[in-house]
């Protein structure tokens, strides 16, 4: 199989069309069998439920080119359980497991020649969704649903190196406490994009937001999972139910207490320790583990002793750790690893 003709090490994180997508459509009470098509257009009424009401979901996951060749993806069925749950919570149809790991195989198999190559720091991402088709004017669920997988060969998240990042401690709320901030709606994204907007225009690179009942407790950014570690060195990631699970995270946490030895624990983080942890970093699908080097509540600066240079030396082992056994460096967990050619 020959690879397309892209400049692979100058890739950016984008959207570059790919020859096959999957789609198959929910009507009286069931999924049809579904296809692959040369289409990327998506073709909808203009009173489609996800426009009018926004009910719609969406997963992210990589395929890689391992170090012996093969094409993989990273626990693609943790990915279906967390769309099944988001479609569940609003009131979709659940797309099931089994179809859902097969639509992935069969997309990324039929794109294989636009998965980089080993080395290149390229992967495949995939974008999974679901949305309401038909006609919906009265506030209620649709009744016709269109499942998707697209897939883009994209960059590292960090051209150039990962660098540190300044947060700040957000006024805006993330997620309410009996709402919509564990599952992957649409939604919840399209209301971040202010404050981001907002972080971005006043120098910062991403938000912190706070539980919003009492706003004292450490809960997510816009996109990703926080990950702490002590002075001590004890890996800390704060516990919530309006936090979104990520697939990254959970992978992180076996890697610190399985392949590092490291103390683990998951519970609520209170803002007024963040001055006593050594590192930081957002963890999530697109660059793993992104570092963080400051934060800043209103004003005072919360500096962590790993600094603005570069990864403090666990976030890099925790990074190293679970990127070699993505790219097949390092020997996986049993069901990690799904093999697509």
């Amino acid at each position: 199989m020959e690879k397309k003709n892209i400049d692979w090490s100058n890739l950016g994180f984008g959207y570059v069309q790919t020859d096959k997508r999957y789609v198959s459509n929910f009507k009286n009470g069931s999924w049809d069998e579904g296809v692959l098509t040369e289409d990327a257009n998506v073709v909808l009424s203009e009173c489609a439920g996800v426009l009018q009401y926004a009910q719609t979901v969406f997963e992210g996951l990589k395929a890689y080119t391992t170090e012996d060749g093969r094409i993989v993806t990273f626990r693609p069925d943790l990915n279906a359980d967390r769309m099944m749950d988001s479609a569940a919570r609003l009131e979709m149809p659940v797309f099931p497991k089994e179809r859902f790991i097969d639509a992935v195989t069969q997309v990324v198999a039929a794109n294989a020649a636009y998965v980089p190559p080993y080395g290149s720091g390229a992967t495949l991402y995939l974008r999974p969704y679901m949305f309401g088709t038909n006609p919906v004017i009265g506030v209620k669920p649709a009744d016709e649903y269109q499942f998707r997988i697209f897939c883009t060969p994209v960059g590292p998240y960090f051209k150039g190196g990962v660098k540190p990042l300044t947060l700040r401690i957000c006024d805006f709320d993330r997620a309410a406490p009996n709402g919509t901030g564990h599952i992957k709606a649409g939604l919840n994204y399209a209301m971040s994009l202010h404050a981001i907007v907002d972080a971005h225009h006043q120098g910062y690179d991403e938000n912190m937001y706070l539980d919003s009942k009492t706003r004292t407790k450490v809960e997510e950014t816009g996109g990703a999972n926080f990950l702490f570690v002590t002075k001590d060195n004890k890996v800390v990631t704060p516990k919530s139910p309006t936090i979104l699970p990520s697939i990254t995270r959970r992978s992180l946490l076996h890697v610190a207490k399985e392949y590092l030895g490291l103390e683990v624990e998951e519970r609520e983080v209170y803002v007024e320790e963040l001055k006593d942890f050594a590192e930081c970093g957002l963890c999530g699908t697109a660059a793993v583990i992104s570092p963080v080097g400051k934060i800043v509540d209103h004003g005072k600066e919360i500096c962590l002793p790993s600094g603005m240079t570069e990864m403090g030396p666990t976030t890099k082992k925790l990074y190293d750790t679970l990127t070699g056994i993505q790219m097949g460096r390092i020997p996986a967990p049993e069901g990690w690893i799904h093999v697509i050619k």
